[in-house]
């Protein structure tokens, strides 16, 4: 049988080089890149992260692992990989620190802010929507990336056709979410079809085995469940929001903030970002854009 787990796929709004996807196979979980350059005696005066960061020795960075081509964790070998994977493994050779000078760290989504708060964490990369409500508690650099909410429905399901067809159907996504958010302030089913759980892949099984009529989350999630099980899954196809991804940081670390978005401006610039794209995200057959950054 099959792994029902999620591979990505990316619809990016932004600059307008274009990425070209790479078709991968069932159960590919997104590769990685060769190793980065690992900058030598960085300093960043009045990061009170990056003290500790150095202090200690090592990273700890937040992540995703059950999300394929994204942030995903390898049962057997404990291994990470993906797009944000790399990206975080990117910023911390910047930043002096090799990818084995990185404690990659599970969160879920209801718990990022709080990680980052709490310095559990000391950025976090894992299909982090930026947004202002968000911003009140933590910041980010970036978008690195950019997709869109979207519904995954069973292959032979004609019912769900957008968000305005889910009245009456059971809907599933992540506690904590801005997906999860949107159903409900939106009220796109009554209360009592909601259905949360910690990760997304619970969300496609249930779906899988009926107990529920779709799964909403974004785009760059929902195509890759569709890529692994293509005669059973479909994505609807009709995106209804903008999920600009950043990396999280701690609220007052403009230090820092300025340091990664750098980081992240220049693998735009000089084709570090289309080498990682092509070699995790681009697997799963997808194309997008490069995103552009929103300092402040």
């Amino acid at each position: 049988m099959r792994v029902r787990t999620l591979a990505a796929l990316l619809l990016a709004g932004g600059l307008a080089l274009t990425a070209c996807g790479k078709e991968g196979t069932p159960g590919d979980t997104g590769g990685s890149t060769a190793a980065f350059e690992v900058a030598k005696d960085v300093k960043i005066e009045g990061s009170p992260t990056f003290d500790k960061i150095k202090a200690r020795g090592a990273l700890v960075v937040g992540v995703k692992e059950d999300q394929p081509f994204l942030g995903y964790k390898d049962p057997t070998t404990g291994q990470y990989s993906g797009f944000d994977i790399e990206i975080a493994k990117l910023v911390a050779a910047k930043l002096g620190y090799p990818a084995d000078k990185i404690q990659f760290r599970t969160i879920q989504s209801a718990a990022r802010e709080q990680a980052l708060i709490n310095g559990d964490v000391d950025y976090y990369v894992g299909t982090y929507t930026i947004n202002a409500a968000r911003k009140e508690k933590v910041s980010f650099a970036g978008p690195y990336l950019v997709a869109g909410q979207d519904l995954l429905v069973k292959k032979a399901d004609s019912a769900i056709t957008s968000k305005d067809t889910l009245k009456g159907k059971k809907v599933c996504s992540v506690t904590g979410s801005t997906p999860i958010k949107r159903i409900k302030d939106e009220k796109l089913t009554e209360p009592e079809n909601i259905v949360e759980f910690q990760g997304y892949s619970q969300c496609v099984t249930k779906l899988l085995d009926g107990e529920v009529d779709a799964v909403t989350t974004d785009d760059a999630i929902l195509k890759g469940y569709a890529a692994q099980e293509p005669e059973k899954l479909k994505v609807v196809g009709k995106l209804f929001s903008t999920e600009p991804y950043g990396i999280g940081l701690a609220k007052d670390d403009k230090v820092l903030r300025d340091k990664v978005n750098d980081t992240l401006q220049a693998a735009l610039d000089d084709g570090t970002w289309l080498k990682i794209y092509d070699s995790t995200l681009g697997k799963s057959g997808a194309k997008s854009e490069k995103p552009a950054l929103e300092r402040y």
